[in-house]
């Protein structure tokens, strides 16, 4: 039995179905509390949800749950593009693992996104926030290996698979380790810690099979062809005539081989002179 099946078996009953349900409401709460704040002056501050270490220390412990549901800073039409795509993999991934999968998949991501910011508050002192964009970003980085030729129709037209996404996202991540910002390095880290956790022995096995796949490959091209038929008048074969029809003749001694057009024009080779040859 797994790790994961023990503590399946011990805390399932802790799991939350419809998680993902849970943080999309949440999310669009919060969008149109700060929305309101924007035109008016009422409503949340943005600043005031976010992942703050400094001064979650002091009190603001809030921040540690409002993290989880701060909406993504644009536009309405792109927020309810990603609350369709988010309830998408989300539920996917849930239907195909289970409740207690799922929470677990975003409970390691969720600690590890908490212990990164802190770590780098301790490690360089108050930088920018941490936010929950890489954490749900490796959602649909489960979905797309759950489900690699899943065909999205980005922005209802184009038709793309959700691997091309997921490598773009890889892609993504790779360029915010070599750029971005502290913060942003250690996110990228502890966001796909999840995901390794889920498919890490996955990916290793994959990469076996494919360098096995590979030299059996280079084995079978560095053994030379055999020609199977040739004529024995013409020297015709069948690897540079692959259409012609070879047959043999009965009459000749052995298995003589001849073409269409030597088969029946051609001197019968006897059994002395095929021991000769």
């Amino acid at each position: 039995m797994s790790l994961i099946q023990r503590l399946e078996r011990k805390y399932g009953r802790f799991a939350i179905p419809n998680v993902t349900s849970i943080l999309i409401a949440g999310q669009m709460l919060l969008y149109v509390a700060v929305e309101m704040r924007n035109l008016n002056g009422g409503g949340i501050s943005r600043d005031n949800l976010k992942l703050y270490p400094e001064k979650i220390v002091t009190g603001e412990i809030w921040r540690l749950v409002t993290f989880l549901f701060e909406p993504p800073s644009i536009s309405l039409l792109f927020v309810l593009f990603y609350c369709m795509l988010f309830y998408l993999f989300g539920t996917t991934l849930e239907q195909h693992w289970g409740t207690f999968r799922y929470n677990l998949y975003l409970l390691i991501g969720y600690v590890a996104n908490v212990a990164a910011a802190f770590l780098v508050w301790a490690l360089i002192g108050p930088v920018m926030p941490a936010d929950n964009l890489f954490l749900y970003g490796t959602v649909m980085l489960a979905f797309a290996r759950v489900n690699p030729d899943f065909t999205l129709n980005l922005f209802f037209i184009l038709p793309i698979r959700i691997k091309w996404l997921a490598l773009l996202m890889w892609l993504g991540y790779g360029f915010t380790l070599l750029t971005g910002g502290w913060m942003d390095k250690f996110l990228v880290v502890a966001s796909v810690l999840n995901y390794l956790m889920f498919f890490g022995q996955e990916h290793l096995r994959d990469l076996r099979q494919g360098q096995r796949r590979r030299s059996f490959q280079s084995k079978v091209k560095s053994v030379p062809k055999r020609i199977t038929h040739q004529c024995r008048v013409c020297d015709l074969n069948s690897e540079s005539s692959s259409k012609t029809l070879f047959r043999y003749c009965s009459k000749c001694a052995g298995q003589c081989c001849y073409c269409p057009e030597h088969i029946a024009d051609h001197e019968h080779v006897k059994a002395e002179q095929e021991v000769a040859d």
